[in-house]
């Protein structure tokens, strides 16, 4: 597909690549699994602290943008969690109307699919998610839907990175914030959850953020860290919830184990198709965001995270903890449904499908039909 193709996805055939991954078709089988029992909820958690330095000055954007952005241009995520949806208007009135807004609430969202049915629907229906201040480049405007490309998740559906369609509302031109996420230090949440707020003491509380949140900083204290926030004036994260990096500055090459702490802290969240934020994750969305965490970049899906990352090919019997499993849509075929993580002693941490939650459980159990693709190992510390 060519980069400069802004044909709306669901209007192409589907050739090459795109045939191999449709999240449609190639992955649409992830969410289908047997219904289980598992948890619907997630506590928030404060994450690791980071040693702030004394308040330093950055300048902040001059002016809140209230246009929308158009056509060819770049904007940035202005919601906790902007959606992406396959076909723009295709969403169910009363259930995912909370996901639609500005600012969303995810939590309703959620509460609204407590049924494994009313959540499967969603299988198919939906791209990607992408967090606060993410960029986008924005391939189309039909009415209040624009379709973008989010640079940070790659696929091989388009070299620019993973296409969807989201709310217009939910964007915002902000060239002085993009500017500022390139140059200036930021702030990682590693909490499952923060707010925003208005003051360094936590008072006029603004919008929930999620873990793997990134946000250009502009001062510090010792108790919180002032950031930048897309369309809107500055605001405060506490300093126990974030990791403050310099310009330039990359995370500590991860263990194994730091990779699996991090997953676990995610047990018991509710599967969500398309998500890769603390209020749910797909299977691929869950080790795409575990790792980009500590700095490694995979493809957003399960199929190019198999076939198209470069990883290194690991034997069955040869597996260790950190290693990306994959499985088939049925035995003997060639498209990759599902994706998981190793975890040692024959143990599997995984978002399975859309009766169930993250959890820990055997290989051997899980793949009862001998739909084992292979593994890959992405290079850890260690």
């Amino acid at each position: 597909m060519s980069p400069n193709d802004s044909t709306p996805r669901s209007t192409r055939p589907l050739t090459g690549t795109d045939a191999g991954f449709s999240r449609r078709a190639g992955l649409r089988a992830a969410a289908l699994g047997a219904a289980g029992l598992g948890a619907a909820g997630l506590a928030t958690a404060a994450g690791a602290s980071s040693a702030l330095a004394a308040p330093s000055a950055t300048t902040a954007p001059s002016a809140t943008t209230t246009r929308a952005p158009r056509a060819g241009e770049e904007a940035v995520v202005a919601v906790s969690a902007a959606t992406l949806w396959v076909d723009p208007r295709t969403n169910r009135p009363g259930i995912d109307d909370p996901s639609l807004t500005n600012p969303v609430d995810l939590d309703a969202w959620n509460a609204n699919m407590q049924d494994t049915e009313t959540r499967r629907w969603l299988t198919g229906e939906l791209e990607s998610q992408a967090v606060l201040g993410s960029r986008v480049i924005v391939d189309e405007v039909d009415d209040d839907w624009a379709h973008v490309v989010v640079t940070a998740q790659p696929t091989p559906r388009d070299e620019r990175g993973y296409p969807g369609w989201v709310p217009l509302a939910q964007l915002v031109p902000d060239p002085e914030f993009l500017e500022l996420a390139a140059s200036a230090p930021t702030a990682t949440v590693t909490a499952l959850t923060s707010r925003l707020s208005g003051t360094p003491s936590g008072n006029h509380p603004g919008i929930p953020v999620s873990f793997d949140t990134v946000l250009p900083v502009l001062k510090r204290t010792a108790k919180a860290v002032q950031v930048a926030v897309p369309g809107g004036e500055p605001a405060y994260l506490p300093a126990a919830d974030v990791v403050v990096r310099e310009p330039g500055e990359t995370p500590p090459l991860p263990t194994a184990d730091e990779v699996i702490a991090t997953g676990e802290r995610f047990l018991g969240l509710r599967y969500l198709w398309a998500g890769v934020s603390a209020w749910g994750f797909d299977c691929s969305g869950f080790t795409y965001t575990l790792f980009h965490h500590h700095g490694i970049t995979l493809n957003r899906d399960a199929g190019p995270q198999m076939k198209d990352s470069g990883l290194e090919e690991v034997a069955r019997e040869d597996l260790q903890r950190g290693d990306l499993v994959f499985f088939l849509t049925e035995p003997g075929a060639t498209s990759i449904r599902h994706v998981a993580m190793y975890v040692g002693d024959g143990m599997i941490m995984q978002a399975p499908n859309a009766s169930r939650s993250v959890e820990i459980m055997s290989l051997e159990e899980y793949d009862t039909d001998g739909e084992y693709a292979g593994a890959r190992r992405v290079p850890l510390a260690g």
